[in-house]
């Protein structure tokens, strides 16, 4: 159970550390799991979040759910993120929140007419931003009602190989609902 959540996670995240990550995937499973039984709320482990965050689809790893789903609503309720003090100075997660039109992306972006003219929105409430060896690798955009979607780095994409690919379907699907570019005017000369 734990070597499987080790092995769907990202390799060159710990990869000089190795042998040691595996034995703390290990041991932060095993200090969790009497956090996932029903009792008294709890802070969620900021490393297994990150590994969570990291991971492929989240979803798909049933030791990822109850602590991911956790720590959304613990944002929603405006607690902030959990941290991992082992995650070396490289390796990180983060969160901000959404903000129309310049932290969302333009397939959850909203425009609106207003009176002083336009209002922008976004389907998403915030996210949460994941860098591995320094750099960009995923970014998870969250509601309040806990839905996710997340934006896989080229880097993440070539090194995972395969990835929940709903945000680059619904930024396609966007694209194409875009209204044709106007046409080259004559400029007369």
């Amino acid at each position: 159970m734990t070597i499987e959540l080790a092995n769907r996670l990202p390799s060159p995240m710990f990869a000089s550390r190795r042998p040691r990550w595996v034995a703390m995937v290990l041991a932060i499973v095993v200090a969790t799991t009497g956090a996932l039984l029903p009792r008294a709320a709890q802070a969620v482990d900021g490393c297994l979040v990150l590994l969570c965050f990291a991971a492929p689809s989240w979803r798909s790893i049933p030791q990822c759910v109850p602590p991911i789903k956790q720590v959304l609503r613990d944002l929603a309720r405006g607690k902030p993120f959990p941290t991992c003090g082992m995650a070396g100075g490289s390796n990180s997660a983060s969160h901000a929140w959404a903000s129309a039109p310049g932290y969302c992306p333009p397939q959850y972006t909203r425009v609106f007419d207003g009176e002083s003219g336009p209002i922008y929105s976004c389907d998403y409430t915030g996210a949460v931003s994941v860098s591995i060896n320094g750099a960009p690798f995923a970014r998870t955009w969250w509601t309040m009602a806990g839905d996710t979607v997340t934006e896989f780095s080229p880097a993440a994409k070539t090194q995972l190989g395969t990835w929940d690919t709903r945000f680059d379907d619904d930024y396609a699907a966007w694209l194409v609902s875009l209204p044709p570019p106007a046409p080259p005017t004559d400029s007369g000369s």
